[in-house]
């Protein structure tokens, strides 16, 4: 079957590569002139790569590792030493870690909480792990029901003392999800912290060694084209022309600098755009359909991402780390962190700014001098003083409409793969699956659309079809 494919972020490409592994032919239309969506880089002028986020992997992204190791590339991942790195803005400078022990799951993490006395009293890591307690024992079907409440509500029904959110889970929450516990669903960052219990290496973090454009991006571009399919860049969307009956017709691509639009046909047709744009591009005869209408319960988050280069090293701190700042959230330094972005003798920090609401509009000078502002609590002794160390340029990338905002009730609106349209799937992170909006559910919402799309139309037999619920054997283990 040819499928033709609206967007080549990671859903996208994932669909794609799983539909070339089944034995279809697809064929991926992105509306930029860059891979990746909402993980997409770009050169400057001097060679420098700047990133849309700031992304790290983490040891319970099972889909996303296996697709790694399918690619034959997981070794661009490098993994960091199993730790939780948190600033502690009440004495500046210092930083305090979780350092987690290599034992069994949740052993592992549990021993990691007791053994840190920095940031919480005995006291409070009782009450934090006995709160904790329901979300671990009484499984996934509590934790989908808890998306009535926001995390904090979550958090004082069970006793949680208030110094564990403003010390944990306010960093947690703004790096998973852009937005503070008194807004995030409980079901989203219980979620990850389930995976993160139940996973031996669930918390540990890895880095990829370049860009995701070129590292990531690229090496699924060509498994799908060494497959018989096609990606093709500048190619945007405008419109999902019908057939009489409601079915898909084509994809209409705009032309682009004078050209005529293009209209593509195939056998089946998937969005992998973003909710937003998705819910642009609805066709009228579609909108009074309930299952579309469900779209207007969903919308992206505002993200800003940062890359300050500055003219010495800050740190030499090779991991991510939690700012607990009220502006930032987390942050590290990519000369250490990258393999492709090193350098001895300076810092690139890439850090992110959330939550993003009331600065996505705001100048790119006026984003960076609060940045500014905030790091020097985070490095007083490199940025303050008689001889602090100078920014020598930057990169503000703002999105302002990214991952969905992930607030309390939104699990009812996030629409299966499968539509009401029989020749039109939907792929996407906001689609519905175990993960929140991330890599990992946008990798695993691009195979769950092409393994419903196979098992409708099965062209071959393919094992990689098999979604994992447990990481596959990496080097995460041994890093």
């Amino acid at each position: 079957m040819r499928v033709a494919i609206a967007g080549a972020g990671l859903a996208g490409l994932s669909c794609a590569k799983y539909l070339t592994d089944a034995g279809h032919t697809p064929i991926v239309l992105e509306s930029q002139d860059v891979l990746g969506g909402l993980v997409a880089a770009w050169k400057d002028s001097d060679g420098d790569w700047y990133e849309a986020g700031l992304h790290a992997f983490f040891g319970a992204y099972p889909n996303m590792l296996q697709l790694l190791k399918e690619l034959g590339i997981e070794d661009r991942l490098q993994w960091k030493q199993h730790t939780l790195i948190f600033n502690q803005p009440e004495k500046p400078g210092t930083l305090s870690r979780f350092d987690v022990p290599d034992i069994p799951a949740p052993f592992n993490v549990i021993a990691s909480i007791l053994r840190n006395n920095d940031m919480l009293t005995w006291e409070q890591k009782i009450k934090f792990a006995i709160g904790l307690l329901p979300a671990v024992v009484r499984g996934q079907k509590y934790v989908e029901d808890m998306d009535k409440y926001t995390l904090i509500e979550w958090l004082r029904r069970q006793g949680v003392d208030e110094r564990v959110n403003s010390d944990i889970f306010i960093a947690a929450s703004k790096a998973l999800t852009f937005i503070n516990p008194d807004e995030v669903s409980a079901t989203i960052l219980l979620t990850a912290l389930n995976r993160f219990l139940q996973e031996r290496y669930g918390s540990k973090i890895a880095f990829l060694d370049g860009s995701p454009t070129e590292r990531l991006c690229q090496p699924i571009v060509d498994h799908i084209t060494n497959g018989g399919g096609e990606v093709r860049l500048n190619a945007p969307l405008k419109e999902i022309m019908l057939n009489s009956d409601g079915t898909v017709k084509a994809f209409l691509i705009r032309g682009l600098n004078g050209a005529a639009d293009e209209i593509i046909t195939a056998d089946l047709y998937v969005s992998a755009m973003s909710v937003d744009v998705m819910k642009v591009m609805l066709p009228k005869p579609w909108q009074s359909i309930e299952f579309f209408q469900k779209l207007e319960g969903l919308s992206g988050v505002p993200v800003i991402n940062l890359h300050l280069w500055f003219d010495r090293k800050l740190t030499d701190i090779d991991h991510l780390l939690f700012s607990r700042s009220p502006l930032l959230s987390v942050y590290a330094d990519m000369s250490n962190t990258c393999r492709e972005y090193a350098n001895s003798d300076r810092s690139m920090l890439e850090l992110v700014l959330a939550p993003a609401k009331d600065w996505i509009d705001k100048s790119d000078e006026e984003i960076v001098s609060a940045s500014l502002a905030e790091l020097k609590k985070l490095f007083p002794d490199d940025l303050g003083g008689d001889n602090p160390a100078k920014l020598l340029k930057y990169h503000v990338v703002k999105t302002p409409r990214s991952v969905y905002t992930a607030i309390p009730g939104r699990q009812q609106y996030r629409p299966t793969q499968v539509t009401p349209i029989s020749n039109f799937y939907l792929a996407g992170s906001y689609t519905m699956q175990r993960y929140l909006g991330s890599m990992e559910g946008a990798v695993l919402s691009g195979k769950l659309t092409a393994q419903a799309i196979s098992e409708v139309h099965p062209e071959v037999n393919s094992s990689s079809l098999q979604t994992p619920t447990r990481p596959p054997a990496t080097n995460a283990a041994t890093a």
